[in-house]
């Protein structure tokens, strides 16, 4: 099987691995995907790794889309070209913004705003700094999170564009609401979020502004957002894919490219084994059948889960024994990867390195 690690025995568990040739592939393939590797902008809080990074940097992907100052230090430190804070910085983020500004200055930051308070702030501390922040407008299209209605928006970005130590370059719209595993359901959903966004970049460049960037999607809503001419597209866990999104949008035919390794570490009664991986080792964020997978061990029933256990029901005089190698997939891999420090990385079948999850700290240096 692809997964089978010949030295598994040299890895201590639980333990996140990857598998770089599956990355590639994905890397690969969501090229493929749009007509332009300049619209790509993939967000990196799935991997939060300066070694996928790179990978996608060497494959003529440019801009990039981060939630936190530690995955955008993270891209600076890579010299990725174009970075997207897709969060509205205030107080000290706000501040670590602007150092993170004038310590990277081969990459190109900008970030959110959804208020003129807000784009105020941004535009004092820069000015403070000699710096102009570039901004986009982060738009509320149903998720109901963060952002501003588009139908409020006009007056917002007229604002901004007079305020100086700001400039502003277009819209942002996440449609995390949407991933409905019927395609066509979640084309149509897709369909009515975005065309208040495109009125509203129409109404922009009808002022007599140059044309906004418009930033909009995430992984499930992707390969609709691609066929949308000149949007720049942000899908983030297709580096590594997972689970759950295997199960739900099979029209996106990506590698699942990063495992948990566990352990059988008892066996409490004639049908229980006690696997160590607990809600510290998966996202737990799901019902309790839907937090990981075992590929070589599908007919396990889970029965409960703590910090540093799982316990599953493996049936009548069953094959396990203490000690067992179980191969995970995780049905949630972005607050998975959170969970790990480094990943181990598999080649050929054996281990070969490892790679950090540098990002996955709130801070690194800045």
């Amino acid at each position: 099987m692809w997964y089978t690690i010949n030295d598994v025995d040299k890895l201590d568990t639980p333990a996140l691995v990857v598998y770089p040739d599956r990355v590639k592939y994905n890397i690969s393939l969501v090229k493929t995907m749009v007509d332009d590797v300049t619209r790509l902008r993939p967000h990196v809080k799935t991997h939060k790794s300066p070694d996928v990074t790179k990978l996608m940097l060497q494959a003529g992907i440019g801009k990039f889309k981060c939630a936190t100052i530690a995955e955008a230090e993270m891209l600076g430190i890579c010299n990725a070209p174009d970075v997207l804070l897709a969060y509205q910085p205030n107080g000290p983020k706000l501040a670590r913004f602007i150092r993170l500004t004038k310590t990277f200055t081969d990459t190109v930051f900008s970030c959110l705003v959804d208020n003129i308070g807000t784009a105020t702030a941004i535009a004092e501390a820069a000015l403070n700094e000699d710096l102009i922040v570039p901004v986009f407008i982060d738009l509320n299209i149903g998720m109901n999170r963060t952002g501003i209605s588009p139908a409020d928006a006009l007056e917002l970005y007229q604002a901004c564009a007079e305020i100086e130590g700001i400039t502003i370059k277009g819209l942002h719209a996440y449609d995390g609401h949407i991933h409905d595993v019927d395609y066509g359901v979640r084309q149509q959903r897709s369909d009515e979020s975005i065309e208040p966004v495109l009125e509203l970049a129409s109404a922009i460049y009808d002022e007599g502004y140059p044309a906004p960037v418009v930033i909009a999607g995430g992984s499930p809503t992707f390969p609709i957002i691609a066929q949308r001419e000149g949007l720049e597209c942000s899908p983030g866990t297709f580096a590594y894919w997972d689970r759950g999104y295997e199960l739900a949008f099979e029209e996106q035919p990506f590698q699942t490219a990063a495992l948990i390794i566990a352990r059988v570490v008892s066996l409490p009664d004639e049908t229980k084994v006690c696997i160590d991986v607990g809600h510290k080792s998966v996202s737990a964020e799901n019902e309790l059948s839907k937090r990981i997978y075992f590929l070589n061990a599908p007919e396990l029933v889970f029965k409960s889960q703590s910090e540093e256990h799982l316990v599953a029901d493996a049936g009548p005089n069953h094959h396990f024994k203490v000690g067992d190698i179980l191969y995970g997939l995780p049905y949630h891999i972005c607050p998975t990867i959170a969970l790990y420090e480094r990943a181990i990385t598999v080649e050929n079948q054996s281990i070969i390195g490892e790679w950090l999850n540098v990002a996955r700290d709130r801070k690194i240096s800045i």
